[in-house]
Parts: structure tokens; C-alpha cells; sequence
């Protein structure tokens, strides 16, 4: 048997995306993400955005430009997707009538949610369209940034076409109207206040109940990369977080390199993986430690994170997979 198969017998396979979402709105920014993205040795996602990326006037024009680059010979990978506008927009559907057409659009992310109900209506929405011009269904992000949004955050969650959620910090303390001071919004502020800490961890416990993934917020500092490395590496190890937004090129290293599982980490986990499968999966000893299944759920996924982010792993590695 697969060792999927072996490990996630009674429970959820959990979801693997690249640890890195960098957001690009303008030409010039959305093509040179694009080089970036298939010069880089480790794999990351780009989402362009038709929300803050379209200028006032301009947004059927902006999402026929973002569906010709998603759908041109320069977008090799396959891994870029959109933030369309908010369902309460009138331009929504417009967003949706275009980009949704694409062939090789890889997601869909949806801002402003204010309930499960509207988010319900907005994905049928983007399925009716995909429906219409012959493709099949695409998964859906979720920017969780209002208070109804939080409120259904698991049932929002369950939703069989979600695989992300996205914290929008900005929005979230903005939403309370001075009663979160504005240096909640970045470090050290974000992981210390006790309102956002909630809605960091509920968004990442929902996540993880039902397999999907837990993207961070963005770091506006980009010009100091410890900091983004720093951000990144409290918001999965304190926190549980599996993705982070990128919103400049210099962000996507340090993001990649904080969220990737370490090379002695990744050895540690082929070691034991594969010591597992010569037992036929059976607890064994290595190290002087003991391991069974549930441990080696957890290095298989450490495996699986190395393989989704493109990293170098050997054939017999690969073999685990």
C-alpha cells in the first residue's frame, strides 16, 4: 500500500501548498513575478490581485491583462491564481466572468467575507462559471479579516472547494475601530495582543481540523528580510502557520528558507521513513527512540512539504511519496 494510505487510514490527508503566496497587482509587478517564479529553485505561489491592484476605472481591463499573462507561455508552473474583488463589488462578477475562464488559473482567492452564506453564494458563482466555459472546478481561498467572517471560521473551513485560509491582519484591527491599536498590525504587536492572537489561532485550529492550510499575513517591512524571516518562523512555530504572504520580491526568500522544513530535519525524516517501511510500517527503535505511526505521519508530511516546495530530494525519498 501507499504510505498515504498506510498512515491516513482513519484520518484526513491534510492539504500541501508552497509556503510562499507572493501577491503582484501592476504589470510590471506581475511579469516580473513570473521570471521570478521559474528562475527560483524552490517553488512558490503568486496570486495577482484585482482587488488593490486594478486603479479606479480600469478593472475590466485589469482582469483581461491578468487572464492573458495567467493564460500565456510564460506562465509555465501552473501556480498562480487571483484575489478577484469582494461579492459585495459590483465588480465580482465581472472578476469572476473573466479570469474564471482561465485554463491554467490555479485559485481563486475571496476577500471581505462577512459569512458562510456569502461565501457559499460567491463559490457558486465561480462555479457556474467554470461550468460555462467547459473546466473543472477550482479550489478557493478565504481571506479571513472581518468579525462574521471569524465567527464561522470552521464552517467556513469544512467547505469541500477551500484548501487556504488567509489571515488579513489589517483589516481585522481596522474592523475595530481604534479598540486594537494599530501596532497590533506588525511585530511585535501581532503576536502578542491578545485579540489577534485569538484570531490567528482559531483561523489555524480550523484549518488543521479539517486539512487545509493556514496562510499568514503579510509583513510590511520588506526592506530589513530578518524581520520577514523572523515573522515567518513565529507564525509556524508558534502558531501553526504553513503559508505566508509575500507582497515584495525580497520577502520570498526569507519566507521559503523559515518555512521549509531544514535539511537535518528532512534527513531525520527520510531515516525514519524509511526504517518504518522496511517494518511494514510497525513501530521500530532508531536512535534510541521509539516511533510509530503517529510520528511518522508527521515526517511524512515533512516530506511532503519538501517535495511541494520544490526542494531537491533524492530517488529514494521520492519513493516514500
Amino acid at each position: 500500500m501507499h504510505p498515504s494510505n498506510v498512515l491516513f487510514q482513519d484520518e484526513l490527508q491534510p492539504l500541501s501548498l508552497p509556503v510562499c503566496d507572493h501577491y503582484a497587482g501592476s504589470e510590471k509587478l506581475m511579469r516580473k513575478s513570473m521570471a521570478l517564479q521559474q528562475e527560483s529553485t524552490t517553488l512558490f505561489d503568486i496570486t495577482f490581485d484585482c482587488e488593490d491592484g486594478a486603479a479606479l476605472g480600469n478593472e475590466e481591463q485589469h482582469a483581461r491583462q491578468i487572464l492573458e499573462l495567467i493564460d500565456s507561455d510564460d506562465n509555465q508552473l501552473n501556480r498562480i491564481g487571483v484575489r478577484v474583488h469582494a461579492p459585495s463589488s459590483s465588480f465580482f462578477a465581472q472578476d469572476v466572468n473573466i479570469i474564471c475562464a482561465s485554463r491554467k488559473l490555479a485559485y481563486v482567492v475571496i476577500p471581505k467575507i462577512h459569512s458562510l452564506a456569502e461565501l457559499q453564494s460567491a463559490i457558486k458563482a465561480i462555479s457556474l462559471q467554470r461550468d460555462f466555459s467547459g473546466l473543472p472546478a477550482i479550489p478557493v481561498h478565504v481571506l479571513i479579516e472581518t468579525h462574521g467572517a471569524l465567527a464561522q471560521v470552521e464552517q467556513i473551513a469544512a467547505l469541500k472547494q477551500v484548501e487556504c485560509l488567509s489571515f488579513g491582519i489589517m483589516d481585522f484591527v481596522s474592523a475595530h475601530y481604534g479598540a486594537i491599536p494599530g501596532n497590533a498590525m506588525r511585530t511585535p504587536g501581532q503576536f502578542t495582543h491578545p485579540l489577534v492572537i485569538r484570531a490567528k489561532l482559531e483561523i489555524a485550529a480550523a484549518c488543521h481540523l479539517h486539512g487545509k492550510v493556514a496562510a499568514h499575513n503579510v509583513t510590511t517591512e520588506f526592506k530589513d528580510t530578518s524581520i520577514v524571516a523572523n515573522d515567518a518562523q513565529r507564525a509556524f512555530n508558534e502558531f501553526g502557520y504553513t503559508r505566508m504572504w509575500s507582497i515584495h520580491p525580497d520577502q520570498i526568500k526569507p519566507i521559503i528558507k523559515a518555512l521549509s522544513p531544514r535539511s537535518s530535519e528532512l534527513q531525520e525524516a527520510i531515516s525514519i521513513l524509511t526504517a518504518a517501511k522496511e517494518a511494514a510500517w510497525g513501530p521500530i527503535q532508531l536512535n534510541g527512540r521509539l516511533h510509530d505511526r503517529a510520528s511518522y505521519r508527521y515526517y511524512w508530511m515533512v516530506l511532503k512539504r519538501a517535495k511541494t516546495n520544490g526542494l531537491a530530494l533524492s530517488d529514494a525519498a521520492l519513493e516514500l511519496l
